[in-house]
């Protein structure tokens, strides 16, 4: 009989790596207490961007210098809830200082391009599969700037990624007035990645992945997964809160719920959550037509099946605070500043928000690979901004590891010990 793999999680790295683990002949259940891509699911509320140029990890050169405002702001593009600021200061510390150089930088972008590089084609393919390949688009994406001055004061992490292979067009007034003729004039200046695409709808393509799955023969568990049992050195069951589900094999793929996990399997890992908003339109007046990253706001617009998102913020509060849903507000806000065809006066029925975690590692890397109890159990959670761009990569080298092979990509800077 075939091994029996625990896929934790039925998120989009859940999905990706259960459709994958199928696909190499294991026999696998998928166990999570929720509905696949609902409202509560990281992989709902992204910001829809399949972008393989995502190598820059959250902290830069210099954010330290920042932190007293990320404490006194509570709506700033990056924020710290001051009752939580004890209990994540160890995080923060190591956060920034994996960014405290600009070598430190070019490591972890070489690290992450070969996890996201071909992002659009492999969900593309995984798609169609799944027969929703019309939620997979492969337009391009456009980081927009006021200025050329304002693209050139980010050079330094541009020049990164072109070290690491991104390639890009520099697009002028004219070239990004042809490009979105309804953005607003104040940007005048464009960098346009067109290896890059979208998904239209994260949270139904991650739904559609794991029912294809179960079409493929996988089972769905409503559970949630506590723990495991280990005898030897080897996995003999996933424990929950159903009961055991007897096993050779787990993948934790819990998002920002997988420490505790991590923790069973003998890795202790400083995972925190970043909650990110969004706030969607319904029924736009305008249409992008590619995927756009304003340098004023550092959060992505999309065109979406249920309207037009706009997806972002940074949020340090833990997974238990209340959301501020003036985070939303700010969001719904910056839409209406970029695109002067949208009406000032939205009214409220029309603004859909939406608040998640983001399952974040200090230095900005998730971590991919065997745990150090057992190398039954596979770690495979803590992508941060880049759970879904990354997602179908992950599931490749996921199901080459429960396979007992080398991975297409070097998991070594992924390693879950390299905090201990």
């Amino acid at each position: 009989m075939s091994r029996h793999v625990v896929v934790i999680g039925a998120g989009i790295v859940g999905a990706c790596s259960a459709v994958e683990a199928l696909r190499r002949g294991f026999r696998v259940t998928i166990v999570d207490p929720a509905d696949p891509g609902g409202e509560q699911a990281a992989s709902y509320g992204n910001g829809c961007w399949l972008s393989p140029m995502s190598v820059i990890p959250p902290a830069v050169p210099g954010l330290w210098k920042k932190l007293p405002k990320f404490l006194s702001d509570p709506l700033g593009p990056l924020a710290i809830r001051w009752s939580y600021f004890p209990r994540v200061a160890p995080w923060l510390l190591r956060y920034l200082a994996a960014g405290s150089t600009w070598e430190k930088v070019e490591e972890a972008a070489r690290a992450l391009r070969p996890l996201v590089v071909d992002a659009p084609a492999l969900h593309k393919a995984l798609a169609d599969e799944a027969g929703v390949g019309h939620l997979i688009e492969r337009r391009g994406l456009i980081y927009i700037y006021p200025s050329r001055a304002d693209f050139e004061a980010e050079a330094k992490a541009w020049e990164i990624r072109h070290k690491v292979g991104v390639r890009w067009l520099e697009l002028d007034a004219d070239e990004l007035r042809q490009r979105e003729p309804e953005l607003d004039r104040r940007y005048t200046f464009g960098v346009m990645v067109e290896e890059g695409g979208h998904c239209t709808d994260p949270g139904a393509y991650t739904a559609a992945l794991v029912a294809h799955a179960v079409g493929q023969g996988a089972t769905q568990l409503r559970a949630r997964a506590t723990g495991f049992a280990i005898e030897a050195g080897r996995l003999k069951a996933v424990r929950t809160d159903q009961g055991d589900v007897a096993a050779d094999a787990a993948v934790i793929a819990a998002g920002a719920f997988a420490r505790p996990l991590a923790a069973a399997a003998g890795d202790a890992v400083p995972l925190e959550t970043e909650r990110g908003y969004h706030a969607e339109l319904s029924a736009p007046e305008v249409s992008p037509r590619h995927g756009l990253m304003p340098s004023d706001g550092k959060m992505s617009i999309m065109r979406t099946q249920n309207g037009l998102r706009c997806a972002g913020q940074v949020e340090i509060a833990g997974l238990d605070a209340a959301p501020n849903w003036q985070r939303s507000a700010i969001l719904r806000d910056h839409l209406l500043h970029c695109f002067p065809g949208l009406p000032r006066d939205l009214p409220a029925e029309r603004v859909k928000v939406w608040m998640g975690h983001r399952p974040s590692m200090p230095d900005g890397k998730p971590c991919l690979g065997p745990a150090s109890a057992t190398p039954d159990v596979i770690h495979a959670f803590g992508h941060g901004h880049t759970g879904l761009v990354a997602g179908a990569r992950t599931g490749r080298v996921v199901a080459s590891l429960l396979a007992g092979e080398a991975p297409e990509i070097s998991v070594a800077p992924f390693d879950p010990r390299r905090f201990a």
